[in-house]
């Protein structure tokens, strides 16, 4: 038996077909769970359904690993699902990565300790020194990775230890301004989540948001996907833009950038946190 306070989040793909979603709600209302929250999508493009389930254990309900089991066997399995079930009242453990733009990590930081972001954060990593004392500050270890060319394969090794040894389920590059080999995005591959601006391709390299303004762009914005191998390419799982006009200087851009950038990138942490994010081959569903 399980306590009657547990809660679970179950996030299901499978081929869409009929019977899913009375399969699911009779499993679970035989075996004395309650839904608090339901959503579901069935794409008829890919053919595929998604469903995400937040549900209760009420008294007499078995535990998390008979359930696990139990559903395998009675409705997984007949209908080819791919699925987890999610200890909803566990948080999940962020591990941050940072170069020497700090507002995403500050953003993250505030959130985290005013409850907004219910996450542990075991480590911070940084190819600079410049956040030590702001993770100390926050009694977080800072673990100084200098990465050059000569280096790049050990320190990402050594990056890979720091979140095994700290169990860590997602990682965050908040303005990590090194690109990831395509063995670390593999290692990582549906657990870390990656900001950038919305004028890529149009406006690589240093000083994007200068180069918009040269350009006399009027909308700006920021985009958070998970990481992949292709370049700033990976599932989009959050975005937001914001209209701007000649008046705004290249510092006014690069204010509301990064703004933006601490919104969405909060945003898809939060999405993901909560199991909120399917991924459905080059793109996300992500429930409301």
């Amino acid at each position: 038996m399980t306590s009657p306070n547990a809660e679970y989040i179950l996030t299901v793909s499978c081929p869409d077909t009929v019977g899913i979603v009375f399969a699911v709600a009779g499993f679970l209302a035989g075996r004395h769970c309650n839904i608090i929250e339901s959503a579901q999508f069935g794409d008829r493009l890919s053919g595929l359904f998604f469903m995400r389930v937040h549900f209760s254990a009420t008294e007499g309900a078995p535990g998390h690993a008979e359930l696990e089991r139990d559903f395998a066997e009675h409705v997984a399995g007949p209908f080819r699902m791919e699925w987890k079930l999610h200890d909803a009242q566990r948080r999940q453990r962020v591990l941050i990565l940072v170069s020497k733009f700090g507002h995403c990590l500050n953003d993250l930081l505030y959130r985290y300790q005013a409850g907004g972001l219910p996450i542990e954060i075991p480590a911070i990593v940084s190819n600079h020194r410049d956040f030590y004392q702001l993770a100390a500050w926050h009694n977080i270890p800072f673990h100084y990775l200098p990465v050059t060319p000569e280096t790049k394969a050990q320190q990402e090794r050594r990056l890979l230890e720091i979140a095994e040894e700290e169990r860590v389920d997602l990682v965050v590059l908040a303005r990590y301004m090194q690109v990831l080999s395509p063995e670390l995005c593999g290692r990582l591959a549906g657990r870390a989540i990656n900001i950038h601006h919305s004028f890529l391709p149009s406006f690589k390299g240093a000083k994007p948001y200068h180069q918009a303004h040269t350009r006399g762009v009027k909308l700006i914005g920021a985009t958070a996907h998970y990481v992949t191998s292709n370049l700033d390419e990976g599932p989009i799982i959050e975005q937001e833009a914001e209209r701007v006009d000649h008046t705004a200087t290249p510092d006014d851009l690069v204010a509301i950038g990064r703004d933006i950038e601490n919104v969405v990138l909060a945003r898809a942490v939060k999405s993901h946190i909560e199991h909120r994010v399917l991924l459905n081959g080059s793109k996300t569903v992500v429930f409301r």
